[in-house]
């Protein structure tokens, strides 16, 4: 047991928080029974504040705090293009497609398809999203979670897969997304505090007691580290298996900035059921596009938080400064030094107190995600297959009971297959890459559906379908080929059989489904722009500073 007393008594009290507060938040007024809209958009009432907070908690997890260390120990400050491309890709989202999903009143991402395509269409995305949620999403973060306690707390790792389980099943299942969107509030807080704790405390220990020290001694003894587009051969790291890969892999040089990486940050920001459904769930277009503004502000902050420390803890292993952090850094089966391994380690550091902290928000990180996949997985599975198929006539409540069941089931499945993910190095990159599997066919579909009138159901039914089939050919035929490239590759493939399929088939006619556009309906409020503003030239600091 590593964690002291006061340590104990933190995290034990954050624990206790935030049951409490969700299950508070969860109660209804006397005579109101939950409905849909309750259970499932937290009853269309978040504030800004709460959806941009929401947002990022929800995004915020073990494969950030764990998975994106990892990969900041392994490759550097370059791992934190997801991030900072990500707060560029909330403000597209929210200028261009946010408007319309709003318009339409819609509760879930396939409810879209539906009414721009077909129900084939919807029920395709529908499956897709409930197997990426429950087998890639919540297993792997289930696993991340269970790897820090295995770390920190010296729990076995289906232990703590279990217990993260049923911590993050036992106000959200009941609350639903009110639940999960107002506990999300409290977590980011704990995210950030402990965070930027964990990040001053290993820059301390770098410098020799001075952590701005630390950090100038960060760029001199690791350059390689910081910079931000990798080119072929310039870096080679660890595969988890004793041998090393070219980085250029994970991070394509250039790709990263106008290619594949648009394709992940916008299939993911704008089309993923358990981000999109934060913004739905707010008071008013306004006020979902502010809390957008706000959860970029929140993305540009995160390196700092997640990927600095994972190249502090490079420095420590290359320099030997610590015998006792070295030895924590390998796998105890295989004797290697294990990437992900890099903050929970960290993590041992920290003094008493700030210890229980850091704890916190590492597991106010992993809990509110589950907690978020798993409402989601329940929406999608209850509002576009059981409502469809199975209960036409259901009533709202046997709707909410529906997404409960739905939502413990996809946990359990989740918690049978987590420990298979055991034998991973850098598990945000297997996160990224399997995810990518589909985010060719969802980004294409959507661009389409929302931008081009003429393309038509069967050219999307087409797009969907072959996503996962050419990627895994091309990841056969072109094993060099950086995933993110493969992404590109495949999305450029299926455009052009959507746009020949539409042409041909609708001969050069307007979809009867198709979305008009109203410039009207793009128009933003001056505080978004000038956040909007502000969050695009940081970025391009950024890029200039570290290119």
């Amino acid at each position: 047991m590593l964690l002291e007393p006061l340590d104990l008594v933190v995290f034990v009290g954050y624990c206790l928080l935030i049951i409490g507060m969700g299950l508070f938040v969860s109660r209804e007024k006397k005579g109101h029974v939950k409905n849909s809209s309750d259970y499932f958009l937290a009853s269309k009432a978040l504030p800004w504040w709460a959806v941009g907070a929401s947002l990022i908690a929800s995004n915020i997890s073990a494969e950030q705090f764990i998975g994106m260390s990892g990969s900041g120990f392994a490759l550097g400050l370059a791992i934190s293009t997801y991030e900072w491309m990500a707060a560029a890709t909330l403000l597209v989202v929210a200028i261009f497609f946010l408007p319309i999903y709003i318009k339409k009143g819609i509760y879930t991402m396939p409810g879209f398809l539906l009414d721009r395509y077909d129900t084939r269409v919807r029920t395709t995305m529908a499956i897709f999203w409930l197997l990426l949620y429950v087998f890639v999403n919540l297993t792997s973060v289930l696993y991340l979670g269970a790897l820090s306690l295995n770390t920190i707390l010296n729990v076995p790792m289906v232990y703590g897969i279990i217990g993260l389980a049923l911590f993050a099943m036992i106000y959200s299942i009941y609350g639903g997304l009110k639940a999960v969107a107002w506990t999300d509030v409290v977590q980011v807080v704990f995210l950030i505090a402990g965070g930027l704790a964990t990040t001053y405390i290993a820059l301390q220990m770098v410098g020799g007691g001075d952590a701005w020290e630390g950090l100038g001694l960060l760029r001199r003894e690791v350059p390689g580290h910081f910079s931000m587009i990798l080119s072929k051969g310039e870096m080679m790291i660890p595969d988890g298996k004793g041998g090393t890969y070219d980085a250029y892999q994970d991070l394509p040089g250039i790709s990263v900035l106008v290619g594949g990486m648009w394709i992940t940050n916008l299939s993911y920001w704008g089309f993923n059921q358990y981000i999109t459904q934060r913004a739905l769930a707010a008071k008013s277009l306004d006020e979902a596009q502010k809390g957008m503004i706000f959860a970029g502000f929140l993305k540009l902050l995160m390196p700092l938080i997640v990927v600095i420390p994972g190249i502090a803890a490079w420095v420590i292993v290359k320099n030997g400064i610590d015998v006792d952090f070295i030895e924590s850094m390998k796998d105890p089966i295989s004797g290697l030094t294990k990437s992900d391994r890099a903050y929970p380690t960290l993590l041992q550091l920290l003094p008493v107190g700030l210890k229980g902290l850091a704890f916190a928000a590492l597991t106010a990180a992993i809990v509110s995600s589950l907690a978020s996949m798993a409402n989601s997985t329940s929406t999608i599975f209850t509002m576009d297959i059981y409502k469809k198929y199975f209960g036409q006539n259901a009533t709202e409540s046997k709707q909410v009971k529906v997404g409960r069941i739905t939502a413990a089931v996809s946990f359990i499945i989740a918690a049978l297959v987590a420990p298979a993910l055991g034998q991973l190095d850098q598990a945000f990159q297997f996160i990224q890459e399997y995810t990518g599997f589909i985010s060719p066919g969802v980004f294409a579909i959507f661009f389409f559906g929302v931008f081009w009138k003429k393309t038509t159901s069967n050219a999307a039914l087409v797009g969907a379908g072959l996503s996962i089939p050419l990627s895994i050919i091309l990841k056969v035929v072109f094993p060099a080929l950086p995933f993110i490239d493969r992404m590109g590759v495949v999305f450029l493939v299926l455009a052009t059989l959507m746009i020949i399929i539409s042409l041909i088939e609708g001969k050069g006619k307007d979809h009867p489904n198709s979305i008009t556009i109203d410039k009207e309906l793009f128009k933003t409020s001056t505080a978004f722009k000038i956040g909007a503003f502000i969050i695009s030239g940081i970025i391009a600091a950024l890029y200039i500073v570290f290119w």
